[in-house]
């Protein structure tokens, strides 16, 4: 936000403890913060790197699947009364189409919070081959991602994949020890059965850093629960989309992506686009790049100067900055009004949800939020 800007691809908190409250004295050696927006103080910081090797169509398909409660679940952690941003990375390892050069990984997207091209781009993947090179990829997401200095960052990279976790040039046990000198928590899912992987060396592969071994069937359809709240939130969703003011080269084509996305979150499921619509609500949700409500709240240096008339809406072309201005505050406060009405009818859902799952079946989002959960909480991070 304006007031506060943290190191834009650090997940920043404020003091070198844990999330617990500073003493008095501490306090009174900082600047107050009472303007202060929370929302760039504390960030979740998670590079996922996804196995695509033939073997793993349902693996990528459980991530497209339950990519955005995943994400609500990560909006309703809390450290020292405030809501931690979250920034999301994303490699493949594994397919024969990638370079045998670079070991057959890539890396689809450093750290973003642009939930949309997290979206995008697990819809664009494919699997082929291949060749998995656990040590290779995780070494390549420390040496090529910036998980910056700050000891209290949660840094997490959550690796997935079925193959022996000793494959390839880069020792599994080297790569896990220089994660943990970075403060980075390697978290392993073992798609098959658990004491396979535990023979394959995945489960030593996430103890090295204090981590978690989970498997999973990877294979497993996703279960999603109705509720009777699904309806209404899906029409707030088509209220909320019309908030959205494009500008600059590709505001077009970003407001684009982002119909695309709620129509690749509808084909899994009714409950999968309130999902996402509930992800959209939340304060995890950012546009900056291209919306002008959410550039005007979070670019520092903001200014209607700088928007090129041409490159806006046509009913916004003609408009003076003033009338600009004035026509964003509007659209501000109806979002905020209708995000208001999602989390309130979501709690409602949340409720609903709890009572009629038996046990959480699905398993990549089980097996993450299981980790995180437990890995948060060692830095005073809370749920609610």
């Amino acid at each position: 936000m304006k007031t506060l800007k943290t190191i834009v691809l650090v997940i920043a908190l404020i003091s070198i403890g844990s999330c617990k409250a500073e003493s008095k004295k501490d306090v009174a050696l900082i600047e107050p913060i009472e303007n202060k927006n929370p929302t760039n103080e504390h960030y979740i910081r998670v590079a996922l790197l996804l196995d695509t090797s033939n073997s793993m169509d349902g693996l990528i398909d459980q991530a497209k699947a339950q990519l955005w409660e995943i994400v609500n679940e990560l909006s309703y952690a809390t450290c020292k009364s405030q809501r931690p941003n979250l920034q999301i990375a994303l490699y493949e390892y594994g397919n024969d189409n990638l370079n045998s050069s670079d070991g057959f990984i890539r890396k689809i997207l450093a750290f973003t919070e642009d939930l949309d091209d997290v979206s995008k781009e697990l819809f664009s993947l494919t699997t082929n081959g291949g060749s998995e090179y656990c040590g290779t990829v995780i070494q390549s997401s420390l040496e090529n991602l910036d998980w910056g200095n700050n000891a209290d960052d949660l840094k997490l990279i959550f690796i997935a994949g079925n193959e022996p976790f000793t494959q390839g040039k880069i020792n599994y046990r080297d790569a896990s020890i220089n994660a943990k000198e970075k403060g980075v928590v390697v978290n392993t899912i073992f798609c098959g059965e658990y004491s396979q992987g535990v023979s394959s060396n995945w489960k030593e592969g996430a103890q090295i850093t204090y981590g978690d071994y989970m498997s999973i069937n990877h294979n497993q359809q996703t279960v999603h629960i109705a509720s009777p709240y699904d309806d209404t939130i899906l029409q707030l969703n088509i209220k909320l989309n019309k908030t959205y003011i494009n500008y600059g080269q590709k505001g077009k084509r970003k407001m684009a992506m982002q119909q695309e996305q709620d129509k690749n979150a509808a084909g899994y499921s009714k409950a999968n686009a309130v999902s996402r619509t509930v992800s959209k609500g939340s304060h995890l949700y950012k546009n900056s790049s291209w919306d002008l409500v959410d550039a005007e709240e979070e670019i520092e240096d903001f200014s209607y100067d700088d928007i090129k008339k041409e490159d806006l809406p046509d009913h916004l072309k003609n408009k003076s900055n003033e009338e600009l201005k004035a026509y964003v505050e509007v659209q501000r406060n109806e979002r905020e009004r209708i995000q208001k009405e999602i989390m309130g009818l979501n709690k409602k859902r949340r409720d609903f949800v709890a009572n009629a799952e038996k046990e959480n079946t699905n398993g990549l989002k089980s097996a993450m939020i299981q980790s995180l959960k437990k890995q948060a909480n060692k830095k005073n991070y809370t749920w609610n």
